[in-house]
């Protein structure tokens, strides 16, 4: 098979990799499935076979699935090892003639591919990891992953669904570094929407020190590399209420989302956050039937729209 593959015959090669892993499969030999859809992913996107690598990636984790594998480090390095075989491929640059544009669309296109590929993937990997013993979340380091990979490669960059996997993830340096980033490409006005979102999504899971964290490295690297610190309404809003959560103060929470409503309103998830901030510090309740963006989302993962973070 592995022939077929480096001969170029990359579809036939992937329906040899499906048919001998689903015999094993359907022999309940899992561990032998797995190690052929492991090695098929593996050299199917090693040789740049998106499509046909991310479908054997994905059987991959149903496999997982069906097999009932419990969560372990040595699975996960094994998940680890299939996504970094994923390819990363920066856009063109310096676009000046026809031929530039076309290389442009077509560039664009395949990078939608593999961050479509890559991401169904991983969200199947954290939802097995979730049904198989890494928590109510899913596995921090998996969630990282999808983050950097949806930054790093995406075509059409949406910054909340990046956010949302970093802020389940362990790795809030990484989310810095990522922050500082957008910080220097974006249009005005998105920067301190950016901060903003992080770090209320952090407070949302009552994650106080991780959204301390957050704003206190942007302003310190912001002053190492001579970068301008976004200073707004809700910039102020966010230095605030991270002070007024570190005390028994709800009445002040409240003045404050009045006072700034015409900031919080920039963006509609900020009005939910600050609901799920309440009842995580304050014990208020929501309103009956309202869910958390976080709470029940990744229970969701199974063809709800939430799935798509």
């Amino acid at each position: 098979m592995e022939k077929l593959v480096n001969d170029g015959n990359f579809y036939e090669a992937q329906q040899m990799y499906k048919t001998y892993s689903a015999r094993y499969a359907a022999a309940q030999r899992y561990s032998e499935a797995l190690d052929i859809l492991e090695a098929g992913a593996l050299i199917q996107l090693n040789h740049g076979q998106v499509t046909c690598g991310s479908e054997l990636a994905n059987i991959f984790v149903e496999t997982l699935v069906k097999g009932t594998f419990a969560f372990s480090e040595e699975i996960l390095g094994r998940l680890r090892k299939i996504y970094e075989a994923f390819p990363k491929i920066p856009v063109p640059q310096h676009l000046d003639d026809d031929d530039d544009m076309q290389k442009l669309s077509e560039a664009l296109v395949a990078a939608k591919i593999r961050v479509e590929g890559c991401s169904s993937f991983l969200r199947a990997a954290i939802k097995w990891s979730m049904e198989f013993g890494s928590g109510r979340s899913g596995c921090p380091e998996l969630h990282d992953m999808l983050a950097e990979y949806i930054y790093s490669e995406s075509p059409e960059l949406d910054m909340a669904k990046v956010s949302a996997h970093f802020v389940r993830g362990n790795n809030p340096g990484k989310f810095v570094d990522i922050l500082m980033n957008f910080m220097g490409k974006c249009y005005p006005g998105e920067d301190d929407i950016a901060i903003a979102r992080a770090i209320l999504m952090y407070l949302s899971q009552g994650n106080l020190l991780d959204a301390n964290y957050i704003m206190d490295e942007l302003k310190k690297q912001s002053r190492s590399k001579n970068i301008e610190f976004p200073v707004s309404d809700l910039i102020q809003l966010i230095v605030y209420l991270l002070r007024t959560l570190e005390r028994d103060a709800l009445p002040l929470f409240r003045i404050l989302r009045q006072k700034y409503k015409s900031s919080i309103d920039r963006e509609p998830l900020f009005e939910e956050l600050l609901d799920e901030i309440a009842e995580k510090f304050y014990g208020v309740q929501r309103r009956s039937g309202l869910q958390g963006m976080f709470g029940d989302f990744f229970k969701m993962m199974g063809g709800d729209a939430a799935m798509q973070l």
